[in-house]
């Protein structure tokens, strides 16, 4: 292990050297390939979440106050009790690094190890860590076809193979596109846009399921809440979402 680091750590310094990489915030030389376009200070600099923050039980929001652990999963923001799905957590914020990577994942289909590791860890900790089958928000044919991937879906194969759970990317299909003009609209507008969305194919397939469902950016929760929606109709028996990041909510409760 001792060698394979010092050989990782090697090879790391040499790619600086023959590529080097500017980080996407400050500027400066990313260290490390696994640091994907953010450097490692810029890295530290992110809100990470560790398991220890106090969340609303279900929506995954950052609470201002903190509480006892043993009171954590009794706490509500009492904004997301119409929103479908079970719970959702993400592996930090929207800021930072973690958004550049983000950023950069809906340009190249790459995860680099510092995020892969961050997610996983998230989908490891109490709650998401039961699930039984990984299903990512899918993308309109259209859309899909302009992108060349789905930056979902490269998120779910990564998690797959390290917490070796199936990846379903048929039974969950997205039939109406609008997620080009969401941009700027509130959460009611989101969830008027993505209402009748997603549909299930294949419903025999998710039915009793724990479902793993993986996005990119949880924002107001409108596209996941629609999935959940369609996956419980269909019989699944929870839906817990997972994303790379969450945006704050503008007021914390």
């Amino acid at each position: 292990m001792f060698l394979t680091r010092n050989a990782q750590l090697l090879y790391d310094s040499l790619l600086t050297l023959a590529y080097p990489q500017s980080c996407a915030i400050c500027g400066r030389s990313v260290e490390r390939r696994r640091f994907g376009v953010v450097c490692e200070a810029c890295w530290a600099s992110t809100r990470i979440f560790t398991g220890e923050e106090t969340l609303c039980w279900k929506c995954g929001v950052l609470a201002l106050a903190e509480v006892s652990p043993e009171f954590r999963d009794q706490v509500r923001c009492g904004h997301c009790a119409s929103l479908s799905f079970t719970a959702a957590r993400a592996a930090g914020l929207y800021v930072g690094a973690l958004r550049e990577s983000v950023l950069a994942l809906k340009r190249q289909p790459n995860v680099p190890a510092q995020v892969e590791d961050l997610l996983v860890a998230a989908a490891m900790r109490a709650l998401l860590n039961g699930s039984t089958r990984i299903i990512p928000v899918p993308l309109h044919p259209k859309r899909m076809r302009a992108r060349g991937f789905n930056q979902a879906s490269v998120l779910a194969e990564v998690l797959a193979k390290r917490l070796r759970l199936p990846v379903d990317e048929v039974s969950l299909l997205r039939v109406s596109s609008s997620e080009k003009y969401r941009a700027g609209l509130d959460a009611k507008g989101r969830q008027d846009t993505v209402a009748g969305a997603f549909v299930v194919s294949h419903p025999r397939l998710v039915r009793d399921e724990d479902i793993l469902l993986v996005d990119d950016v949880f924002t107001t929760g409108a596209t996941v809440s629609a999935c959940a929606g369609a996956l419980t109709a269909a019989g699944a028996k929870n839906v817990f979402v997972l994303t790379v990041a969450r945006a704050s909510a503008a007021t914390y409760f």
